[in-house]
């Protein structure tokens, strides 16, 4: 088993703006309904990915757009529902992310991503965040979307990681908390919304990623005696 001690990530939402960017998307090709069809995209693309386990995220995006143009009842030419694959490469990272990952690194800590999307997408983002992931687990790689479990099972394995030296940090509590909870792994909420749901599931909370190497720490000591 792996002696190295490991944070992992959920990428979009907690490390790059996943709001900004798929609103910014749809106001391109749709121009004044981007914020507004936000939460009508984000109801649609855990249902795709539910039901296309094995779909790759760049037709997750696409198939997702569709489906809420159509309910918004909006004309887009298909050629407009790649827009949200196109744009991804710009989409920004939060102000405090790469000072996090850095004093992360500087606190002994590995990095890796857990993330739902493909091979190809993250490696397009991972040039904004200007700090080296140690490791990488992408849907394409483990065959499902979280909140399944394999995207943990399959880092845990692969790395030969065990669960007394591993913290889990993401913004999503239905794809992120709660699966890790299950899995009872160390975890901290990035409530970067002020979502009412239960805090008690995790280890921490954090309105943001700032000073997470000291929230890191305190959560892996207390869990770990």
């Amino acid at each position: 088993m792996s002696e190295k001690r490991w944070v992992t990530f959920d990428c979009f939402g907690t490390l790059v703006d996943w709001r900004h960017g798929i609103a910014t998307g749809i106001e391109l090709v749709a121009p004044g309904k981007g914020w507004e069809l936000l939460d009508v995209y984000n109801r649609h693309e855990p249902q795709v990915q539910s039901e296309h386990p094995d779909m790759r995220y760049s037709d997750v995006l696409a198939e997702a757009l569709k489906r809420t143009v159509a309910e918004a009842k909006l004309d887009l030419v298909e050629d407009d529902l790649r827009v949200l694959t196109a744009g991804i490469p710009f989409w920004p990272v939060f102000p405090e992310t790469r000072q996090a990952l850095r004093e992360l690194r500087e606190s002994g800590w590995n990095l890796a991503l857990l993330t739902n999307c493909d091979r190809v997408i993250i490696g397009e983002t991972q040039r904004r965040l200007r700090v080296q992931c140690d490791a990488v687990v992408t849907a394409e790689d483990c065959g499902a979307y979280k909140p399944a479990h394999n995207h943990f099972e399959y880092f845990e394995q692969s790395l030969g990681v065990t669960r007394d030296r591993w913290v889990h940090v993401a913004q999503s509590y239905f794809h992120d908390m709660v699966p890790a909870g299950r899995l009872n792994i160390t975890r901290v909420w990035i409530n970067r919304l002020n979502e009412s749901d239960d805090p008690s599931i995790a280890h921490a909370v954090r309105p943001d990623l700032s000073d997470l190497a000291a929230t890191v720490n305190e959560v892996h000591r207390k869990a770990n005696g």
